[in-house]
């Protein structure tokens, strides 16, 4: 007979990555930016793995596969390996994942744990248990085959004979070649015999073969006489056997006799150029038929995630009610969901988690999506339901609307929730969950700032004591202390020497003027503005005398304590956009001036590196979910008076790259649009970069009927029979509130959707009229709103129209140049803003402009401190009040968050308990552990 036909395993598998080449384009056309992704793991470096590798490579770059290699040293461990896979078998980008074998380490690993840990869906090496058992039983669409047993039936499907009904022969049992190969042929429909070393009549079970694959690692085991004629043989071995011909010595040959075999076969492999080229382009195959998978799976830029339906019921439970009747998902499956990695996820019990930034960086050239905000008009004391819109629109958008999107919220003080005001997740149907978690200590971030300013404020008033009683000397032998006959300078140290333009590293070299200017920071006592902070409502906490005990020497002073969230590293957290910038801010952050008018800063008193280490976990966003699974950020909650009131810039740059280019980032600023948004406009998105697409402006009937001269709404107390009859001329009246807010967002150039939050005291005829009313003030448009009882399909339509408006030109500006004088940009925002005539800067107002415009502060944003009840500074002026002049009575600095700020009338920093407070009605029940009465 004719010698058998060459089976060229280098052209067919030409032809294969050919064929590869043109799907990945296809791919790309359907769905631009996405690449199918391949990940090679090594552990060690040896040769052979790095040649294989490198052909790997090769060939992934020619079809247009995104190939990356991940090199692990031989030190590491089996920790190491596993950590790195889970790393990238959560990685979306990841779609196949070979760990490459032998593992080159010095240290044991269980190699099968380590294939066993490679997520079988991207296990394009079909070593996993998983996929060898599918595989066995026959489940061959929906598995991954290993390689080599794929490449070599490739080559059997190329000779055009049928394999269902013929007899097959394996030589060799092994994992990755031999038994996967049985599985495969028997699936194809063939009799299939394995033989072995230990198979005594192997020449006769050869002989019997249509089909022969041989893999038992041996040179030329199989003899050429064996074998039956016209079969079909694959030869999957590669041995050296010597040849002095060779300039090796040595030459390549595989398990058959191939001289001799060829000679009865109708078609062999030969070696090399045979098995060899088609098993990386198996590998190759394998990467984009997973990819392919993942794409009829997940459309790239959507999330596959899963969402809680709601069981509504009437009347509307209480909150806590509602949030623990929930079935949370687990907080990692949401962290999954949105397209986190395992490695940037710490988890704190199974409902929330903090995000790394290592996030951040790794999506830095994920477009944005759309960044909408919700504000609203000038509330009443009881609050028109922003942070329940928040997230009624983000649950509407995503449950509903099938969107990416997240919310970004504030964390709420435990003051207000054990004080007057109760919990901050929202309410009804719309909540963040679980809400006892979200309203209690969360994961302790707000404990840190506590911590982290109560430091500062020991630091400065015991470094008044120790300059007061010691001298130049002796301050300088404690403050650099000689260590074994060394004295040495730290860090923080050498840079308050440059800041006093001391240019010298050698302690032993100042004179004694120097160090003098270095010890003492002479601290003014009168000067000082850091206060101490608790998370507490204590009125009595207002104004305290410190430094009463004798070892104190005389030494007391004045002080105060003020609310948590008031501090300012709280607005340095939130303002932050990396650990390095919140360390400057943090060192920036000015405490008091000296006797000689100069700023003394939190590096001034050596903290900075301190403060930091206490903030370095609170700078990670928390992840939380609302109650129809949409994902959460719940971070930082600066006061929205004396600070920016806005969650963290940190949080809205990660959420708003992992919802990609098509999704929403919905984010809330407290307190009405005159506040918490022009500080969100002009402080936030100044430092942050990020720009606006749309503003929701929420309203409600019950606070225009009051902006319309309606009585006073008290918290407690019923409201007045006017807030529960309709009243069309009383809410017309007092819709001028509404005017006047549309036009302060419009006139930062962003479209604005008003959300009317309706209540079921109003009427259709109430709610029409705020419609209506709002569209002819210059509204994108304005939607009637059931989300409070409804949850995100009470907010459809508000979703619809935030979509729409997203579309819509946004042309966003500033409201000033913080190049301008402090008075000027407070007369601006006065003025344009809330409506006033001028400005009046009282004495001590007029002194502080002065001092912060010499200290080199006067180009610093304005962030104004007024009360949100009215638009202007006396709470009892309703409506949109003109013409009256504002009182500014004095200005404070807050450096390292970047602002100054203006006070307009009197204010506390520190909230005081009402006569029944909140804590009246929570309990714990002691079986279950659950949380009850809180709301």
């Amino acid at each position: 007979m004719a010698p058998a036909e060459i089976l060229s395993g280098k052209i067919v598998s030409a032809e294969v990555r050919e064929r590869l080449k043109q799907q990945v384009v296809e791919m790309k056309e359907k769905f631009p930016g996405f690449r199918p992704g391949l990940a090679i793991l090594q552990v060690g470096n040896r040769d052979d793995s790095n040649l294989y590798i490198n052909m790997k490579l090769k060939a992934a770059a020619e079809i247009g596969i995104s190939a990356n290699h991940i090199k692990l040293p031989n030190t590491a461990t089996e920790v190491d390996v596993l950590k790195c896979i889970a790393s990238l078998n959560g990685d979306p980008a990841v779609h196949g994942f070979i760990v490459q074998l032998p593992l080159d380490s010095d240290k044991p690993i269980n190699t099968e744990k380590i294939t066993n840990a490679v997520a079988p869906e991207k296990d394009v090496d079909g070593l996993s248990s998983i996929n060898a058992g599918k595989l066995s039983r026959g489940d061959l669409g929906d598995c991954f085959i290993p390689c080599t047993p794929k490449g070599c039936m490739e080559l059997i499907r190329q000779t055009g004979i049928q394999v269902a009904g013929k007899r097959a022969v394996v030589v060799g049992r092994s994992k990755i070649v031999g038994a996967p190969m049985h599985d495969l042929l028997l699936w194809n429909h063939a009799t299939v015999t394995v033989c072995h070393s230990k198979t005594l009549t192997l020449a006769e079970e050869v002989g019997k073969a249509d089909i022969l694959v041989v893999a038992a690692g041996k040179a030329e085991m199989v003899k050429g006489e064996w074998i039956k004629p016209g079969a079909i043989v694959i030869d999957c071995g590669i041995n050296h056997v010597p040849d002095s011909t060779k300039a090796s010595g040595k030459r390549v040959v595989g398990d058959v006799a191939y001289s001799t075999a060829k000679e009865r076969a109708s078609y062999i492999t030969p070696v090399p150029g045979g098995v060899g080229p088609m098993t990386v382009a198996m590998l190759m195959q394998s990467t984009v038929e997973s990819a392919q998978r993942f794409l009829e799976k997940f459309q790239p830029g959507k999330w596959n995630i899963q969402y809680n339906q709601l069981i509504l019921k009437t009347p509307v439970p209480s909150d806590i009610e509602i949030s623990q009747s929930c079935i949370l998902k687990p907080i990692d499956q949401v962290a999954k969901e949105v397209g986190l990695l395992p490695d940037e996820v710490e988890l704190y019990g199974q409902t929330k988690a903090k995000v790394h930034l290592s996030a951040l960086k790794r999506l830095k050239n994920q477009p944005d999506g759309k960044y909408i905000v919700v504000t609203g008009i000038t509330p009443t004391p009881l609050g028109e339901g922003k942070s329940t819109t928040t997230v009624g629109l983000v649950q509407a958008l995503g449950a509903h609307l099938h969107q990416n999107v997240f919310a970004c919220v504030r964390q709420p003080s435990q003051g207000p929730t054990f004080g007057i005001k109760g919990g901050a997740a929202g309410g009804g149907y719309c909540q963040v969950i679980p809400m006892e978690e979200f309203n209690l200590h969360l994961t302790g971030d707000i404990h840190a700032i506590t911590a982290a300013n109560n430091l500062v404020a020991a630091a400065i008033d015991t470094r008044i004591f120790h300059e007061l009683t010691q001298t130049d000397q002796a301050l300088y032998d404690r403050l650099v202390p000689s260590v074994n006959g060394v004295r040495k300078f730290s860090g923080i140290q050498i840079r308050r020497l440059q800041k006093l333009g001391i240019n010298k590293t050698d302690p032993m070299a100042l004179t004694k003027e120097e160090i003098s200017l270095f010890v003492r920071l002479d601290i003014d006592p009168g000067t000082i503005t850091w206060q101490r902070v608790l998370d507490t409502n204590d009125r009595f906490l207002r104004k305290i005398t410190i430094g009463q005990s004798p070892t104190e020497k005389g030494f007391s002073r004045t002080a105060q304590f003020d609310i948590t969230v008031s501090s300012e590293i709280m607005a340095v957290l939130a303002l932050s956009d990396g650990l390095d910038d919140m360390k400057k801010r943090l060192g920036r952050m000015v405490v008091a001036s000296s006797k000689r008018g100069e700023p003394v800063t939190t590096d001034d008193l050596g903290v900075t590196g301190a403060l930091a280490v206490l903030m370095k976990d609170a700078i990670k966003p928390n992840l939380m979910q609302t109650l129809e699974g949409t994902p959460v950020f719940v971070h930082a909650g600066p006061f929205a008076n004396i600070a920016h009131g806005n969650s963290s810039v940190l949080a809205d740059k990660i959420a708003l790259k992992l919802v990609g280019e098509e999704g929403f980032v919905v984010t809330e600023a407290g307190f009405g649009a005159d506040i918490g948004m022009e500080k969100f406009f002009n402080i936030k998105c100044r430092y942050s970069g990020l720009r606006p697409h749309v503003v929701v402006l929420v309203a409600t009937v019950r606070a225009l009927k009051m902006h319309g001269g309606g009585p006073a709404v008290t918290a407690g107390v019923p409201l007045p029979k006017e807030y529960m009859e309709e009243n069309l001329q009383l809410l017309a009246k007092g819709c001028s509130n509404l005017n006047k807010q549309i036009q302060n967002a419009r006139m930062f150039g962003v479209p604005v959707v008003v959300a009317v939050n309706a209540f079921r005291t109003d009427t259709k005829a109430e709610l029409a009229l705020v419609v209506q009313l709002a569209k002819e003030a210059g509204a994108f448009d304005a939607v009637e709103c059931t989300h409070w009882a409804e949850g995100g399909k009470g907010a459809v339509a508000l979703a619809q129209a935030v979509q729409r408006a997203s579309q819509a030109p946004s042309n966003f500006t500033f409201l000033y140049n913080v190049e301008l004088p402090v008075i000027d940009k407070i007369r601006l925002i006065a003025q344009q803003i809330y409506g006033a005539s001028d400005i009046e800067l009282l004495p001590e107002a007029q002194k502080k402009v002065a001092l912060y415009t010499k200290q080199g502060f006067g180009n610093l944003p304005i962030c104004m401190a007024k009360t949100h009840l009215s638009l202007s500074h006396d709470p009892e002026k309703k409506g949109a009040p003109t013409g009256f002049i504002l009182p500014i009575r004095d200005i404070r600095a807050s450096v390292g968050a970047g602002f100054l700020y203006p006070l307009v009338g009197t204010m506390t920093t520190m909230p005081g308990l009402p006569t029944r407070p909140c804590f009246y009605d929570i309990d714990l029940d002691p079986v279950s552990g659950e949380v009850n009465g809180l709301f």
